[in-house]
């Protein structure tokens, strides 16, 4: 059996769109991925509602901050066989004041912390997958414009260059899909999965497990 841990933000915890909370499990692209890919694999799903990369948060909190908490979470669950990790969006708050190609740098770093920890099989390195966020939405494109972070609101043209930025660090690196090439985060908030986009990643990181990490 391979172990693959999913490592992410409230778009791998599952957090609804309208605010009601989380949604229903098997709701879940990590669900979705399960039950795609069978009993051969065990998906671990490592989902924290504003989880950034690398930075600690002084308004919510420094807990969450990706990098601090990767390497006891390799270490938790080793040995691991792929690593996927679906982060940078909450990097794009106002108030760490980071562009595109710096999230893409950060993302690089947690990379790096993988390659080096140990946790695959035999001690060895686990894969790396990415998935490159969608962009978040304006205020004008989204149901209820006042549910958009007013945070969020100048951050729309940096997600719009996570592919190109993502692309350029990582290319050589690290498994990459383009997320903005199969799905959209949903009208009601800008910045959420809907319940569609969730079955369309799912099925569609599992294709690509198949197809490009595990065809033998």
């Amino acid at each position: 059996m391979k172990t693959i841990l999913c490592y992410g933000d409230s778009n791998t915890w599952g957090y609804n769109p309208d605010g009601t909370g989380r949604y229903p499990k098997h709701i879940c692209w990590t669900s979705i991925l399960q039950n795609e890919l069978g009993n051969d694999y065990d998906v671990i799903p490592e989902g924290l509602n504003g989880r950034t990369t690398v930075w600690d948060d002084p308004v919510r909190g420094e807990y969450r901050n990706g990098k601090k908490y990767l390497l006891p979470c390799l270490h938790t669950h080793k040995p691991i066989d792929l690593v996927i990790l679906f982060l940078g969006s909450n990097d794009l708050k106002y108030r760490f004041n980071v562009n595109s190609n710096e999230i893409a740098q950060s993302i690089e770093m947690l990379t790096n912390i993988i390659e080096k920890s140990e946790t695959g099989p035999n001690m060895g390195s686990p894969e790396i997958l990415v998935i490159i966020p969608p962009p978040i939405l304006t205020p004008n494109e989204i149901k209820k414009p006042d549910y958009l972070a007013p945070e969020f609101e100048k951050a729309v043209r940096k997600s719009e260059h996570f592919p190109q930025a993502f692309t350029a660090v990582l290319k050589d690196q690290c498994h990459l899909i383009d997320a903005s090439k199969l799905i959209e985060t949903s009208e009601i908030d800008g910045m959420h999965l809907d319940p569609e986009s969730h079955a369309i990643l799912g099925k569609e990181v599992a294709k690509y497990i198949r197809d490009h990490i595990y065809n033998s």
